[in-house]
Formats: C-alpha cells, sequence, structure tokens
C-alpha cells in the first residue's frame, strides 16, 4: 500500500512539475496573418478543393442526369459552371478581357474524366494568377465589366463567393443522393 501511495505522490508530482509549461504552451499567441497574396490563395484553393472533390466523386451515373427540381442545372452542368465561373478572375488578373461563365456550357467535355480535368485545370490557372500577384497589385484598378472599375482583390473574393454559392448548391445534389460532401466529411 505505501508503494501504491509513493507512486501515486510521484505521479501526482510529475504532473504538477508539467502544468507550467503545458499551460505556456496553449498561451502561445498565435503567429502572424498571411500576407494578402496568401490570404487570397488559402480561401480560392479552399473551396477549389471543395469543388475538385466533388468533380471526382459525384456518381457517373447522375452527372448528366440528376437535378434536385425540373428547373435546376444538372450536376454537370453546375460544377462546370462554377468552375469556367473561375476564369473570370484568372482572365482579368492576367490583364486578359474576362469571359462570363455562361458562355461556356461544357459541351465538349463529354466524360467524368474530362470534366474533372477542367475542374482541375480551372482550380490551378486561378491559383498561378494568385501567386503571380505581389500584394500592392492586388489594390489595383480593374475592369470587371461593371458600372465602375474593381480591385483586384474585389474580382478574386467575389469569384471566391460564387464558388462557394455553388458549393452549397451542390451540397444538396449530395445529401439528395446520400453522399457526404466534402466539408462534412470527418478531418483527417
Amino acid at each position: 500500500m505505501k508503494k501504491l501511495v509513493l507512486f501515486l505522490l510521484v505521479m501526482l508530482t510529475a504532473y504538477c512539475v508539467g502544468a507550467p509549461s503545458r499551460a505556456q504552451e496553449a498561451k502561445k499567441a498565435p503567429g502572424p496573418a498571411p500576407d494578402m497574396t496568401n490570404s487570397i490563395l488559402d480561401q480560392w484553393n479552399d473551396v477549389g478543393h471543395k469543388l475538385i472533390a466533388m468533380a471526382e466523386d459525384f456518381p457517373d451515373d447522375k452527372y448528366t442526369s440528376y437535378k434536385p427540381a425540373p428547373e435546376s442545372r444538372t450536376f454537370k452542368a453546375n460544377i462546370v459552371h462554377a468552375t469556367a465561373s473561375m476564369y473570370y478572375f484568372t482572365d482579368i488578373a492576367n490583364g486578359k478581357k474576362a469571359r462570363y461563365p455562361d458562355e461556356y456550357a461544357g459541351d465538349d467535355l463529354k466524360t467524368k474524366a474530362d470534366v474533372v480535368a477542367f475542374v482541375k485545370k480551372c482550380v490551378a490557372d486561378g491559383a498561378e494568377a494568385i501567386k503571380q500577384r505581389g500584394d500592392k497589385q492586388w489594390n489595383a484598378s480593374v475592369n470587371a465589366g461593371g458600372p465602375h472599375l474593381y480591385h483586384l482583390y474585389d474580382v478574386a473574393y467575389g469569384l471566391i463567393e460564387h464558388s462557394g454559392e455553388h458549393y452549397g448548391q451542390l451540397v444538396v445534389y449530395y445529401r439528395a443522393n446520400g453522399l457526404v460532401p466534402p466539408e462534412s466529411r470527418p478531418k483527417k
């Protein structure tokens, strides 16, 4: 019994001695905020990777046939629209005239593999355009086809939001088909 009490006292002492260092570790200040380029890139890639995951794992047989309501787009049409829209930002960032998302229907994308490759390319091309910007370039005024000029970062965040809105729509497609969307899956 004395050995058990002594053992428990030693363990309690070791725990108490280590407690202050564990408390200090928990109180460490967060690192600095990322610069503008990396902040935009993180958000672009976050939604982009969700759309890629959806393109990869939605059932082949429902790609061009499933829509949650008669007036809705098919899964393929919705994901192609969401990712083709990314070129609205990418073109402007690269100094080109912006393509509008409804100008491309994806009719040349015949298979699921074609769509997956297209989605990956849209996300990658946008990420590359973001990486090429210096932080000072985000404040540049650009003509995005609206009633006034916009800052380039506004165009980037507008497209990130647009992609997120379509991700939300596609979650409905997933849930209606008994699938778990990327954001709801257990984190590794």
